[in-house]
């Protein structure tokens, strides 16, 4: 199977249609091997249009959502990113191709593991895993030019709010654990402003500032 070709069409029928438009993002898309953060019986779908399981009642999200989540964070290059939800790593290795570092949190431990093999394994270096309460972000390495939570929350987290660096954005689906759309915040003056994007469904952030198991 040539999976080289189905990222090409993955970013040619799923992403360029749907007007994500940073050439650097399209560029990653096409470059990291998605499959490698897969299942090995669900390699062969690592390019579907689609949220595919990964285990534990969790999913890799679909590329689109990947996509227009890291278009939205504007990165240069030089950022600090805290990514809560890590699942297989995948958003985190496209994160480390655009950033500076890549802080990732998962409260499975089963995962935290499995994402840490795949991003060795596919050769990156600039990220550090943790397996914790997501929803109450990582006070020790904070404060965080980028924050990005990939599972559904009732409201952006307050405590990932006080951790976003000035002039730093954050990103989260926001909504009901059925439906949600992307919510951007960005912090100026130690205040927020907000601003409302697609609507998406994820799985829901576990935790003391996300909604209880």
């Amino acid at each position: 199977m040539d999976f080289t070709q189905l990222r090409e069409q993955m970013v040619d029928t799923q992403l360029l249609p749907r007007k994500i438009k940073d050439q650097r993002v399209l560029d990653v898309m096409r470059k990291v091997p998605r499959h490698l953060f897969m299942t090995e019986q669900d390699r062969t779908r690592a390019y579907n249009d689609c949220a595919l399981p990964i285990g534990y009642g969790q999913t890799i999200s679909q590329p689109y959502m990947v996509a227009i989540m890291t278009e939205l964070l504007e990165l240069t290059g030089s950022e600090r990113i805290l990514e809560i939800g890590t699942g297989s790593g995948y958003q985190a290795a496209v994160l480390c191709e655009l950033s500076k570092w890549v802080f990732t949190i998962e409260r499975i431990p089963e995962l935290t593991q499995f994402a840490r093999k795949n991003l060795e394994e596919a050769g990156y270096a600039n990220v550090t895993l943790q397996t914790s309460d997501g929803s109450a972000g990582w006070q020790e390495e904070a404060p965080f030019d980028r924050i990005i939570v990939t599972a559904a929350t009732p409201d952006f987290p307050r405590p990932l709010i006080d951790q976003l660096a000035e002039n730093g954005m954050g990103l989260a689906p926001v909504g009901t654990r059925f439906t949600q759309i992307l919510l951007k915040i960005t912090k100026h003056d130690g205040k927020t402003s907000e601003s409302r994007f697609t609507p998406c469904v994820f799985v829901p952030l576990v935790g003391k500032h996300g909604w209880e198991e």
